[in-house]
C-alpha cells in the first residue's frame, strides 16, 4: 500500500504540472481525489491492514491527499495568472489609434424656427405661455365668439371626445388667449405655442396634427397699425429684410377686423409652383383686431381696452424659413433631412 500511495503522489504532481487549463484540473482531481478517485480506492483497502499498520497508512494517505491538494491550489494560480497575461496581451489597449468621432445630433429645423420667434417677441417684451392640448369647447370656441353651429365645430374638422362636442383635441392654441384674459393683469402681451389638431388631409402644406404660436396684445390704444407693424418686422427678422408679405381681408369669429397674411414663395419667388399652388405666395397666419365680444367675456371693458391677435402655422414658417418644398419632410425624421440644420 506504501508504494501504491507513493505511486499515486508522483503520477498525479506530474498531471497536474502537465494541466492546460482549469478543465484539466478539474478532470485530474475528479480522477485522484474524488468519491471513485485512485486515492479513495487505496483507502478503503486500510480495512485489511492490522491494527499497528493503520495508523502508519493513515498518516501517509493524509499526507499524499495534502500534497495533492496543495499541489492542485498552485497549478490553479498559475493557470489563473497565466490566463490573466493572456488577457492583458491580447485586450490591449493601443493609446495611439484614432478613437471613433461621435456622432452629434441636430437640432429640428421646426424648433430652431420656433427659439427664434420666441427670442423675437421675448425682445419685445412677450410672455411665452403653454397650455392642455385636451380643451374644453368653452374655451376653444365658446368665448372665442364661435358658437354652436359655427363650421369651425363640425365633426369633419375637429377630433372630439365625446358625443356632446364638449372636450376636443384643441383645434388651436388661442384657447390661451383667453386663460391669459382670465389670470393676467392688464396689458397683457402673450404668445401661446404648441400642437394643434385638426382633420386634414397629408399633403405638402398640410397636416392632421401641427404646431401653432398664437399671439395677443391687449392694451389701451390699441390699432391695427401695430398689428401690422409687429408681424412685418418679425418676417424681416425671421426671413431677411427683402421678405415679401401682403395681408387680405378674412373673416375670423374672435377677431374684428381679420386679415390674413401671407409671405411670397420661398420655392419660386412668386412665380408659381406646386408648394404654393401656383399662387406665388404661402398663407403664414390669421390675425386682426380682437372681437369686442372675446374681450368683454373675458371681464374686459372693450370701451377701454382693445388688442389684436394672431395665429401662425410654426411648420410653414419653418418651410419658409428653411425653402422646405415639402411639409411632409418635417414629421418623417429622416436623418438624412434633419442633417441638414
Amino acid at each position: 500500500m506504501k508504494e501504491q500511495l507513493a505511486k499515486i503522489r508522483a503520477e498525479a504532481i506530474s498531471a497536474l504540472e502537465s494541466a492546460k487549463d482549469a478543465a484539466d484540473l478539474d478532470a485530474l482531481r475528479v480522477k485522484y481525489l474524488g468519491k471513485k478517485g485512485e486515492l479513495t480506492g487505496v483507502l478503503k483497502m486500510m480495512g485489511r491492514l492490522s491494527p499497528e499498520e493503520r495508523p502508519v497508512m493513515g498518516q501517509l494517505a493524509n499526507d499524499v491527499r495534502a500534497a495533492l491538494e496543495n499541489a492542485l491550489e498552485a497549478c490553479s494560480q498559475k493557470l489563473e495568472a497565466a490566463a490573466l497575461e493572456r488577457r492583458l496581451r491580447d485586450e490591449a489597449l493601443d493609446v495611439t489609434i484614432p478613437g471613433k468621432p461621435v456622432v452629434l445630433g441636430h437640432q429640428h429645423p421646426m424648433n430652431i424656427a420656433l427659439e427664434e420667434l420666441k427670442d423675437i417677441f421675448i425682445g419685445m417684451g412677450f410672455t411665452v405661455l403653454e397650455g392642455p392640448e385636451v380643451e374644453l369647447a368653452s374655451y376653444n370656441f365658446d368665448r372665442l365668439n364661435a358658437p354652436e353651429g359655427h363650421p369651425s365645430r363640425d365633426w369633419s374638422d375637429t377630433f372630439y371626445f365625446d358625443g356632446d362636442s364638449r372636450v376636443m383635441l384643441r383645434s388651436q392654441t388661442s384657447p390661451m388667449q383667453v386663460r391669459a384674459m382670465e389670470t393676467m393683469d392688464l396689458p397683457i402681451r402673450i404668445i401661446a405655442p404648441g400642437r394643434v389638431y385638426r382633420k386634414d388631409e397629408v399633403d405638402a402644406t398640410h397636416s392632421p396634427m401641427f404646431h401653432q404660436v398664437e399671439g395677443m396684445v391687449i392694451d389701451k390704444g390699441v390699432t391695427m397699425a401695430d398689428l401690422k407693424g409687429t408681424l412685418n418686422t418679425v418676417v424681416e427678422q425671421l426671413y431677411g429684410a427683402g421678405a415679401k408679405t401682403r395681408f387680405r381681408p378674412h373673416h375670423f369669429p374672435f377677431t374684428e377686423p381679420s386679415c390674413e397674411m401671407d409671405v411670397q414663395c420661398h420655392k419660386c419667388g412668386g412665380a408659381g409652383c406646386p408648394t404654393c399652388k401656383g399662387e406665388g405666395w404661402i398663407e403664414l397666419l390669421g390675425a386682426g383686431m380682437v372681437h369686442p365680444k372675446v374681450l368683454e367675456m373675458s371681464g374686459i371693458d372693450s370701451g377701454t381696452y382693445t388688442g389684436w391677435a394672431f395665429g401662425i402655422g410654426l411648420e410653414r414658417m419653418a418651410m419658409r424659413r428653411f425653402k422646405i418644398a415639402d411639409l411632409r419632410l418635417i414629421f418623417e425624421n429622416d436623418v438624412r433631412f434633419l442633417e441638414q440644420f
